[in-house]
């Protein structure tokens, strides 16, 4: 009987788990957290400590043009692991869990695994997805998952490096082992002690980082594995200092990518020899489907990304698109198009800073003293733009010549035919994917619960989700144009509450109201819609109707809005005098999703202690990697391994 039950086992066994191809290569991904280009030799930093990447692209193919999806973790990995844009799918909002239909949608190492692949995936997951656990998908999280594979069995193997994490920015940046008088400072950031230091504290993480990468290499080499094995290395979006990590600039989003190749796949090679540079424009949404080609497994119909590298390659794009939602407690809205020379951005909340204040952002010692400095009147107009309201919806920037992306180039004649083309290109992407970030969150999640059913099923339903009409209300109210008065004020009327949310954004920015708008918004103080009524009530106090506008806002407040983040929002955007909001936002006790209740709470904490700092003073992250890096060198010469550089990294 025993023996029945192990052959109708091993029957299962093989049903589930197809035969691996020959020649199929293994393939090991390394993922580093938070660094753009700018942190790495082989990009020609001259700061930089990072010889085992560099070696590595010196033995590989270095990328050139690699963008992130979206410029922080949650919402660029719930891009990779899917193979579809998170804005796509609704989950780029930072810390949301939504959930998307999993029948419909698979993961990547799904494929991997029904292809023959051991998969493994050490430690990170973080893909910002509900309805089925982040692991589910994986063999386990074993560091070097190929030993846990069958013999002769094909491993696709990723490890996250949290070594260069923005945490490991925060803290203490005093007696650095990078020199801060050596550093190059981004045009805008001020040249200030506490900046150069943290630029150097930064510097030593990312020194930590790369020692990993060769301990990693180096393991791969002990085990014979180098020769069969694709290596695969990039950061998960860019970073990692303010204005950086979360903004769609060049800086947040221009990752390295660097791929080694071994002899025996030499007709995968993007190349004609390693260590050569390919120019190739890729998206961080070309991954999973380039990644399932490698593999020689099958490639889900639904991924939105193209083939950039072997025989399945398919045309190289002309742009790459990335952008931005909620990050954290704090609300924003862009969309970025790059191509190979310029970037466009456009802002769909230009009435709020850049750099509005956020928890975990302001554990940095750069932020803090930036601030300080911008308060103090000491920034110049490239250095204290990041702390003021945003002057454009557009931004245009030569990447060639302004990396930092410092002069807008959007109302300048010269380039208009730029300007149009990417415009045009991101409106058309926009409904190719479905762009799920036209209407507030909280509003979109009222919809998707009415109507049981999934943000990716909702906007894909034009009765449900109108993305063409919420566009067009969207640039009639960026565009802050008197003539549109008439357009906004009936949009507030519209059944639509996404019109009428438009409608009111665009009342807010508007220079002066007339009798039928401030009519108009009055009748939104009762809508439906909680967002509708906080930013009707916005514009009626910005008209300097203070009475009615104020009511409203306290009266969410009190009713334990569900979109009691957005009213918070709010009453710091006014830049008015928060005491008589006080008492009702330290009552505020909403029943929120898990997610949303910390992003509440946080941005009860600013309002309530502005001036509250979160300490610097812990060095405690970076002082463990270097701990855990020391006894790492030690195991690998008790194990008398082969280093990746011939010598313990």
């Amino acid at each position: 009987m025993k023996r029945i039950l192990i052959f109708f086992g091993l029957v299962l066994y093989g049903i589930g788990r197809l035969p691996a191809a020959q020649n199929q290569p293994n393939i090991l991904w390394l993922v580093a957290e938070d660094a753009n280009v700018k942190w790495f030799g082989c990009y020609g930093s001259t700061q930089a400590t990072t010889p085992n990447i560099d070696r590595l692209a010196a033995e590989g193919f270095r990328y050139a043009n690699a963008f992130a999806t979206a410029p922080v973790c949650a919402a660029s990995r719930s891009s990779w692991i899917t193979g579809l844009y998170s804005l796509s799918t609704g989950t780029y909002q930072m810390r949301s869990r939504y959930a998307i239909p999993h029948d419909v949608i698979h993961y990547y190492p799904d494929a991997l695994r029904q292809a023959g692949y051991f998969c493994s995936n050490h430690t990170k997951t973080d893909y910002n997805i509900g309805g089925r656990p982040d692991t589910a998908c994986w063999n386990t999280s074993e560091e070097y998952g190929w030993k846990l594979r069958a013999p002769g069995q094909p491993f696709f193997c990723v490890i996250n490096y949290m070594e260069s994490h923005e945490s490991r920015a925060q803290g203490s940046v005093e007696n650095t082992r990078h020199d801060p008088a050596k550093i190059e400072l981004a045009k805008y950031h001020p040249d200030i002690p506490a900046i150069r230091k943290n630029y150097a504290l930064y510097e030593d993480a990312v020194e930590n980082m790369d020692k990993r990468i060769g301990l990693a290499l180096a393991a791969l080499k002990q085990a014979g594995l180098a020769d069969d094995t694709i290596v695969i290395f990039c950061t998960d979006h860019g970073g990692v200092l303010p204005r950086t990590k979360r903004w769609v600039y060049e800086d947040g989003i221009h990752t390295p990518l660097i791929i080694r190749i071994p002899e025996k796949y030499k007709n995968l090679w993007p190349a004609a020899k390693p260590g050569m540079a390919v120019d190739r424009l890729v998206s961080f949404i070309d991954m999973p489907k380039t990644w399932l080609s490698l593999a020689q497994a099958k490639i889900p119909e639904i991924m939105q990304g193209k083939v950039f590298l072997g025989p399945q390659a398919e045309p190289e794009p002309e742009y790459s698109f990335s952008y931005r939602g909620r990050m954290d407690e704090r609300y924003d809205e862009s969309r970025a198009v790059r191509d190979k020379r310029f970037i466009y951005i456009k802002n769909y909340l230009p009435y709020t800073k850049w750099g509005q204040h956020s928890d975990y952002l302001w554990r940095m010692a750069a932020t803090q003293s930036w601030e300080d400095y911008f308060k103090a009147g000491k920034c110049n107009d490239v250095t204290g733009l990041f702390f003021k309201t945003k002057p454009w919806v557009e931004e245009l920037y030569d990447c060639q010549t302004d990396s930092d992306c410092v002069t807008n180039l959007a109302t300048s004649k010269e380039y208009q035919p730029v300007l149009e083309r990417m415009r045009k290109a991101l409106t058309d992407w926009q409904l190719k994917i479905h762009d799920a970030g036209l209407l507030p969150e909280s509003e979109m999640l009222r919809r998707v619960t009415a109507n049981k059913t999934t943000i990716y099923q909702l906007v894909r339903d034009a009765k449900l989700y109108n993305l063409p009409a919420y566009l067009a209300a969207a640039d009639v109210a960026l565009a802050k144009d008197d003539g549109n008065l008439p357009k906004l004020t009936g949009y507030l009327n519209d059944p639509d509450s996404g019109l009428r949310y438009w409608g009111a954004c665009g009342l807010v920015m508007a220079d002066k109201l007339d009798a039928a708008a401030v009519k108009a918004l009055k009748g939104c103080l009762t809508d439906e819609s909680h967002d509708v009524r906080a930013m009707a009530a916005w514009a009626l106090i910005k008209a300097g109707n203070q009475p009615d506008g104020q009511a409203c806002l306290i009266q969410l407040l009190q009713q334990n809005s569900y979109a009691a983040l957005r009213v918070l929002n709010v009453i710091d955007w006014m830049g008015v005098d928060t005491a008589p909001y006080l008492p009702a936002i330290k009552a505020l006790q909403g029943h929120f999703t898990q997610d949303i209740q910390g992003e509440v709470k946080r941005m009860q904490n600013f309002l309530l202690n502005p001036n509250k700092r979160p300490s610097v003073a812990s060095r405690g992250a970076i002082e463990k990697d270097e701990v855990f890096l020391k006894k790492a060198e030690l195991n690998l010469r008790d194990a008398k391994g082969i280093p990746y550089d011939e010598k313990v990294p």
